[in-house]
């Protein structure tokens, strides 16, 4: 069902009713997490992440890739890139995320890069990915 490169939209939020964290990805409703797995989540969120990670069971530097193995800094068609990041507020109101903020803890290895805000239909934007082990990898 996913296995082309197609963008797809993602989406989660909470009821408010039950307090039910639900996902959706394009139109399929994929199912919930009851709100008793998250004491933490019960009326909102503190801090929501994007982007992607790797692991490795050993220590060392891992040649697995990040998104499409590709770097940031190479932009649009190379690297990989989340558009369109939004956040549901307390009113169930879709809006642009007030700050990003940027980590990463390998940055010659997988890096990202903000985008921003755009004019066309990106929204808020980042950039993201990485080839794993390389020479300039450490």
């Amino acid at each position: 069902m996913y296995g082309d490169n197609s963008p797809r939209f993602f989406i989660y939020w909470t009821d408010p009713q039950g307090g039910n964290w639900w996902l959706k990805v394009d139109n399929n409703v994929l199912g919930y997490w009851p709100s008793s797995l998250f004491t933490n989540l019960a009326n909102s969120a503190s801090i929501i992440e994007w982007g992607g990670e790797v692991f490795s069971p050993d220590a060392g530097q891992t040649s697995t890739q990040m998104g499409s193995g590709h770097l940031p800094e190479e932009g649009f068609r190379k690297a990989s890139y989340i558009k369109n990041i939004q956040v549901v507020d307390g009113s169930n109101t879709l809006q642009s995320p007030s700050s990003l903020g940027l980590m990463a803890s390998r940055p010659n290895c997988y890096n990202v890069q903000n985008g921003g805000a755009s004019s066309g239909n990106w929204g808020t934007y980042i950039y993201y990915g990485g080839p794993g082990k390389n020479p300039n990898c450490q």
